[in-house]
C-alpha cells in the first residue's frame, strides 16, 4: 500500500520512488529501495512513521552504508536515512558529548580532541555513523562504544514515541547489543576523560597509522565481512588457515592486505559477494569445525 499523495507533498522533496541503493553502500552495490525517506528532523521522522505504520509500509533505517550489503533486488517498503538535523556535535560538560545519531565517527573523535576530551581516539578508525556503531558496538584495538556511552534518545517504531535508554539498560556484547529493530536511535550522550590535546593527537595517530598498515583503504569494501571469535582465533586468522584467500566470485574478491575485508574489484554484484560469504563460511565450518558469524549486514529481497 503506497502513501497518501498529500502526505508525500508535505515531505517537500525528501521522499522518492525507485532510489538506486549501490549510492549508499561502501560496497557501491545493490538494487533500488521500493521507497526512499530521507528525514528532515525528530518531528517530521515520527509523522512519517505513523504513516507509514497505518499503510503498514516496512521500513529500513540506513546509517552511513558503512556495513551494509543490499542485496541487487532492492529492498521493500521504505528505507530511511536521517537528515543532516540528526549530525551535530555538543559540548555539554567538560567531558561530555551530546551527538546526532547521524555524526559520523571520525568526526565525534575530532570534534572531542579539539575539546581536550580523551578516550573516543578510537572513532578515527570506524566508518560509518554513530547511531550505527552503538547498535553493533562497534570498536577496535581493545576499545568499543558501549565504553564511553552514557545514554541513547530513540524513537519506538511500535509505539511510535521517543525514548530514553541508559547504558546500564542496555546488554553489550562483541561487535552487537540487545537493542531491538523497532528502534531508530536519534541521538546519544558520551563521556570521555579530560585530557590534553597532544596526548589524544598522539593516541589518534597511532591508531591511524595501525590501521593504515594493516587494512586496505581506497578500494570498495564495507570492512571487516566476520566477527572476530577471540584475540587468539581472529576471523582474518581463520580464513588463512582454511586457504581462502584466493577465492573469488567474478569480481567479488577478498583483499590481500588483510584476508576478512572482501572487495568489489570493479564490476561485482551483490550475489557474488554473498556467494563468496558463503564459500568462505562453508570452507571455514569444515576446515576449523568453527562457524563464522557476519558483522556486516545483507538486507533486501533474495
Amino acid at each position: 500500500m503506497s502513501l497518501d499523495i498529500n502526505f508525500i507533498k508535505k515531505l517537500k522533496g525528501n521522499f522518492a520512488h525507485n532510489v538506486k541503493l549501490s549510492n549508499y553502500s561502501w560496497f557501491n552495490l545493490g538494487g533500488n529501495a521500493e521507497y526512499f525517506y530521507k528525514a528532515k528532523d525528530e518531528k517530521q521522522l515520527l509523522e512519517f512513521l505513523r504513516e507509514a505504520k497505518k499503510k503498514n509500509l516496512k521500513t529500513t533505517i540506513l546509517g552511513a552504508g558503512s556495513n551494509t550489503l543490499f542485496r541487487d533486488n532492492g529492498v521493500k517498503g521504505v528505507v530511511i536515512k536521517l537528515g543532516k538535523e540528526f549530525s551535530y556535535l555538543k559540548l555539554i560538560n567538560k567531558d561530555i558529548l551530546a551527538v546526532g545519531a547521524a555524526t559520523l565517527d571520525r568526526k565525534v573523535a575530532n570534534f572531542a580532541k579539539e575539546n581536550n576530551v580523551g578516550n573516543f581516539e578510537f572513532l578515527s578508525c570506524i566508518p560509518g555513523s554513530v547511531g550505527g556503531a552503538i547498535i553493533m558496538n562497534s570498536g577496535c584495538y581493545k576499545n568499543d562504544i558501549s565504553k564511553v556511552l552514557l545514554s541513547i534518545r530513540a524513537i519506538d517504531k511500535k509505539r511510535l514515541s521517543v525514548v530514553e535508554i541508559k547504558k546500564e539498560d542496555i546488554k553489550f556484547l562483541y561487535r552487537g547489543s540487545n537493542l531491538h529493530n523497532d528502534l531508530i536511535i536519534i541521538s546519544a550522550k558520551l563521556k570521555g576523560i579530560t585530557s590534553e590535546k597532544e596526548k589524544i593527537e598522539k593516541k589518534q595517530s597511532e591508531f591511524i597509522e595501525k590501521k593504515k598498515y594493516s587494512q586496505p583503504s581506497q578500494i570498495k569494501t564495507c570492512g571487516s565481512t566476520f566477527k572476530n571469535i577471540s584475540e587468539s582465533k581472529k576471523a582474518w586468522m581463520l580464513i588463512k588457515e582454511a586457504g581462502c584467500e584466493e577465492y573469488r566470485v567474478g569480481d567479488a574478491i577478498i583483499s590481500q592486505k588483510h584476508c576478512n575485508f572482501f572487495v568489489n574489484n570493479g564490476n561485482a554484484k551483490s550475489s557474488d559477494i554473498e556467494h563468496l560469504i558463503n564459500k568462505v563460511k562453508k570452507k571455514v565450518q569444515e576446515k576449523t569445525g568453527i562457524n563464522l558469524e557476519l558483522e556486516i549486514k545483507i538486507v533486501g529481497e533474495k
